[in-house]
């Protein structure tokens, strides 16, 4: 294997050489430590990945025994009836993505659990009376050519294992996302296609493997839900001139559709666009967040503004309505970040979609012609 590293060398692959030169380096320090030295420095590798292979086969079954404890503890908490603070939002948002994100809080919960069964594992075995003989210690008097050759040996041996930590973790990578231009870029390199074909392969298999994309698109897909929690959570308070101003609008109308329509109404031509904003968050990357409430007193916002104060009006009348962001149409044959809204319409049984932002400039109340300007990315 060693012969096919070298050999590999050639091809410049960036992957192939920081491999080789993890082991050449160890080998180097082996050299200038000695035997004793590289000794004591192999032992302790060797032990610390005992450590922590053994803190994760204690983790994993922990982390599954706790989730639904976690979870159920997580959808107990409700935010109180009142304006929240900035770490009031923090903490009840974190507390509704622990209750409807299973894979995410798995994985939370893992981390922690791996981190404290490492740290009491560490601590116990410092209590334990076994000691083993000090390897590492400063050695008397000149190294000799022996000693220097016994430390790059022992030297080599801890690069190889540093190498295959790493391998693995590209493994672990490559095998999560196969399809990137990176995974692909890894997979050319012979020193880890050999490697993780020869060690991790029969370990894996392709029934793992097949697992993982899987695992990357459910954490991906609760990761991109996070933001509909945070604003579920900020909103989470309707206000009684929010709430006024609604029924005002749409309290008598007959039915969903109906108060769907005033409600679009009433924002499409009561909001303006507030350029101001945009332009800021364009030219320097300043983004100023507000509340359905500041949209509502000030009479300005952006998109996901209008959508905002439009969900909330909503919602204060009994309509089922989430925010839906992704890009809109420019008008110069491009596409750009956008906001808009889906209301639940009972009568058909279906969800409609409406821009109340783009009202000035048409209707764009459940239009025709609204897939083909509005590209859908997440649900807020």
């Amino acid at each position: 294997m060693l012969n096919s590293w070298v050999d590999s060398l050639s091809e410049a692959n960036i992957i192939s050489i920081v491999l080789l030169l993890v082991v050449l380096c160890s080998a180097l320090q082996g050299w200038g430590r000695g035997f004793r030295r590289a000794a004591g420095g192999l032992f302790g590798l060797l032990g610390s990945g005992l450590l922590a292979a053994a803190s994760l086969v204690m983790a994993i079954p922990a982390a599954v025994y706790l989730s639904p404890a976690a979870g159920n503890w997580a959808s107990s908490l409700t935010p109180p009836d009142a304006k929240l603070s900035q770490w009031q939002q923090l903490y009840y948002t974190g507390a509704s993505v622990l209750a409807n994100s299973p894979v995410v809080r798995f994985l939370l919960l893992l981390l922690l659990c791996y981190s404290l069964i490492r740290l009491l594992l560490g601590l116990l075995f410092l209590l334990l009376p076994i000691r083993l003989p000090r390897l590492s210690g400063r050695t008397s008097g000149k190294i000799t050519g022996a000693s220097r050759l016994s430390g790059a040996l022992l030297g080599t041996a801890a690069g190889l294992t540093r190498a295959m930590v790493l391998v693995f973790v590209l493994y672990i990578g490559v095998a999560l996302n196969p399809d990137s231009s990176f995974s692909r870029y890894v997979q050319s390199s012979p020193i880890y296609s050999q490697s993780a074909e020869a060690v991790f392969e029969p370990l894996a298999g392709e029934q793992v493997r097949g697992k993982l994309p899987v695992l990357t698109k459910a954490v991906a897909a609760e990761m991109s839900d996070i933001l509909r929690r945070k604003y579920e959570v900020i909103d989470h308070e309707i206000s009684a001139d929010i709430a006024g101003a609604a029924a005002d609008i749409a309290g008598q109308a007959s039915g969903d559709e109906e108060k769907a329509k005033l409600l679009y109404d009433w924002i499409g031509s009561r909001i303006a666009y507030d350029y101001d904003k945009a332009e800021n968050y364009e030219q320097r990357r300043i983004w100023h967040e507000q509340t359905p409430q500041d949209t509502m007193d000030t009479r300005l916002g952006v998109c996901i503004d209008y959508a905002r104060l439009y969900a909330m009006m909503a919602r204060s009348q009994g309509l089922q309505v989430r925010v839906v962001t992704g890009r809109g149409y420019d008008g110069q044959g491009g596409y750009g970040p956008h906001a808009w809204n889906e209301v639940y319409i009972s009568s058909s049984k279906a969800w409609i979609p409406l821009d109340s932002t783009w009202a000035s400039s048409g209707n764009w109340f459940n239009s025709k012609d609204f897939d083909s300007t509005h590209i859908k990315e997440n649900i807020l």
